[in-house]
């Protein structure tokens, strides 16, 4: 926000009202006391990792940390998360030096996945790491519905099963992995078909 009102262009500010009640949980000591800015367009590494990344925008984090643990712990697979805390500017270089450690790349947010910033982040991460991609990049956003009330949130938003299920069918099978969501390529031209 300070960044915001500090710039001299124009500025969209967004914030989830979901993430109201949590608290700072990515910096030992906490928020700091005085003022201070986050740079635009500079990710945040939030944990590091050599066999997936995944890329979050806003409150999506909190799930795809939940994702990173499940991974680490059940599958032995350790996740680079990068929260990407603006959209533009953005630097690439954070990114693309993650997919060459890990090859594998998913982007996560709670955006609706048809039109979303994912996508052309996704095509510009392919572009640029073309050659260090064991998979296609695959973007989990929330359902192309129209946002629900707060007792549906869970079927609309990404869940963290969600994004397992998405890693296991496109990028990474997960040993022993039960999967609750299609992410398959059949289920996603069966969508787009029927204009869901």
């Amino acid at each position: 926000m300070n960044s915001a009102l500090q710039g001299t262009d124009p500025v969209i500010y967004f914030e989830s009202q979901r993430i109201y009640d949590i608290g700072e949980m990515f910096h030992t000591g906490g928020v700091p006391e005085g003022y201070y800015e986050i740079p635009f367009g500079e990710p945040d590494i939030k944990r590091t990792g050599n066999d997936i990344t995944i890329l979050s925008i806003g409150a999506t984090l909190y799930p795809v940390m939940k994702v990173a643990d499940i991974l680490q712990e059940k599958y032995g697979l350790s996740a680079e998360i990068i929260d990407a805390r603006s959209l533009v500017p953005f630097n690439y270089e954070p990114v693309v030096n993650s997919v060459k450690k890990t090859g594998r790349i998913v982007l996560a947010s709670d955006a609706s996945c048809r039109g979303s910033f994912l996508k052309e982040m996704a095509q510009t991460i392919t572009e640029l790491a073309f050659d260090y991609l064991d998979a296609p990049p695959v973007v989990v956003g929330s359902r192309n519905w129209i946002t629900p009330a707060y007792e549906m949130e869970e079927y609309f938003f990404p869940q963290p099963d969600w994004i397992l299920d998405a890693i296991h069918q496109k990028v990474l099978p997960l040993k022993g992995h039960q999967v609750k969501t299609d992410f398959s390529n059949e289920k996603s031209i069966s969508l787009n078909k029927n204009g869901v």
